[in-house]
């Protein structure tokens, strides 16, 4: 008869530590900018925090706005034609700037940065992904915005 192989107790360190690979994001802080209604817009911090040797850093925030989703999934379905990409939250035309309209659309960007991140062939593959949630990526000729 085989005896058990005695089951060795877990750490505290290996119970609660990091998982191996983690990736978090979250679409926060939104913030409207300009003064009159024809040169307003709502740009959103972005909040990574990951191990995955894909991204450089462990932890980013940068600040992004619509248009650079826009942009940002515009690439990204042209570089990943094998992977479906999500839809961003549709285009608002009338009280873009009301509370509830702003939330409705971070909710919906942070939905759709969830789903691409946690993509296994985007997090490997794109050469846009990092960038994008991390800095440093062209959005439509601008810089991406550093939060102060």
């Amino acid at each position: 008869m085989q005896s058990m192989p005695e089951s060795r107790q877990q750490t505290f360190e290996e119970i609660y530590g990091p998982p191996e690979n983690f990736l978090e994001i979250e679409v926060k802080n939104p913030q409207t900018h300009g003064s009159s209604p024809r040169n307003m817009y709502t740009s959103y911090e972005i909040h990574t925090r990951t191990n995955i040797p894909a991204f450089k850093l462990r932890h980013s925030v940068v600040r992004r706005r619509y248009s650079d989703f826009e942009y940002f999934r515009d690439i990204l379905e042209r570089e990943s034609a094998r992977v479906t990409i999500p839809p961003l939250p549709g285009k608002v035309f009338t009280n873009r700037f009301s509370d509830d309209v702003i939330e409705h659309r971070r909710e919906g960007l942070q939905r759709f940065l969830q789903i691409v991140v946690g993509h296994p062939l985007l997090q490997t593959g794109s050469k846009v992904l990092g960038p994008f949630v991390q800095g440093d990526s062209p959005s439509r000729g601008r810089q991406a915005e550093r939060p102060q």
